[in-house]
């Protein structure tokens, strides 16, 4: 997996912890070897059901920590590998490995297994690409499912869609923030009326589309994950985007302007006929920093407000 570095124009390796550990191991195939985050005792740098991925050259993809025990576990993948049996490690507090510490002060349990199911590391790239919610279950003896059996099952991780940013609007907020969450690797669209605006997101690798050539947003807002945002001066195009966005499953609706530009926009929609609980969708003013007018900084609070919302969801 490569990225290219804008500033120079050059390209280099992305940072192994960067790229996504499931698609590396369907890459690497036979041989591969999956690190499992299993279980955290006190303060963790990840979560349970983070992944980590060894090729059979010892590369890796993902990271189970900020490095305190990656070498390690590829020490224990080749043990893995020659055998064909699970093994489980713990790190940290009550660990055998004592020269091996974990600086957050807790402790660590971590499954290693030889891959076998690359089938079924191919549908859940497939699920995952339809932005379909799905499940991996991990038996005992290392093998994986997509659905649940209930036989010796161990642990089972959870593949909810990642969100999608559709924005909507004109001028430097919504461009800046549309490359914003291009430069994070997000899925996004912008879509505006104005061919200014989709030329400057565009030369900086943002997908853009006119917003008068679409009859329809239910493709572009497919699902619950995907969150919708306006960033207009001209409040005159944004009735019509929102009296849409309501009715669609969203999870996060927001525009930009201040309090009494959302105190009449929403008048405006009621007198259109939009219903009161529906108006309750529209966020606004938006972003978690009040009265931001710099587009970078607004641009930082929005992103902030919409994954903050992100984590609610279930």
């Amino acid at each position: 997996m490569k990225q290219e570095l804008t500033t120079s124009g050059q390209v280099c390796q992305a940072h192994p912890a960067l790229v996504d550990p499931w698609e590396a191991a369907l890459s690497a195939g036979p041989g591969t070897v999956m690190a499992v985050l299993t279980q955290t005792i006190g303060p963790a740098y990840r979560n349970p059901g983070t992944v980590m991925s060894i090729a059979p050259d010892g590369s890796i993809a993902g990271a189970l920590t900020s490095g305190c025990i990656e070498a390690d576990l590829i020490l224990h993948a080749e043990q893995v590998r020659a055998k064909g049996i699970p093994r489980r490690l713990r790190y940290g507090q009550g660990s055998p490995f004592m020269d091996l510490r974990l600086p957050c002060g807790g402790a660590i349990e971590v499954m290693l297994f030889l891959i076998r199911d690359f089938e079924i590391l191919a549908d859940l790239s497939r699920h995952r690409a339809a932005r379909r919610r799905v499940s991996v279950h991990l038996s005992k003896a290392g093998r994986l499912r997509l659905d649940n059996s209930g036989e010796n099952e161990d642990f089972t991780i959870d593949f909810p869609a990642p969100t999608r940013f559709v924005i909507f609007g004109a001028g430097p907020e919504a461009i800046l923030f549309a490359d914003l969450v291009r430069s994070l690797g997000y899925e996004h669209v912008l879509l505006s009326h104005e061919d200014h605006s989709l030329d400057a997101a565009a030369k900086m690798g943002c997908k853009t589309c006119r917003l008068d050539a679409l009859s329809d947003f239910r493709e572009l807002v497919a699902d619950d994950r995907c969150a919708a945002l306006l960033f207009y001066h001209d409040h005159d195009y944004e009735p019509e985007i929102l009296s849409r966005l309501v009715n669609g499953p969203a999870y996060y609706i927001g525009a930009q302007g201040s309090r009494t530009t959302q105190a009449n926009r929403l008048a405006r929609l009621s007198e259109m006929g939009v219903p009161p609980e529906k108006l309750a969708r529209i966020r606004g003013p938006i972003g978690l920093i009040p009265s931001s007018r710099d587009p970078k900084m607004l641009a930082i609070s929005v992103l902030a407000e919409v994954m903050q919302a992100a984590r609610e969801l279930p």
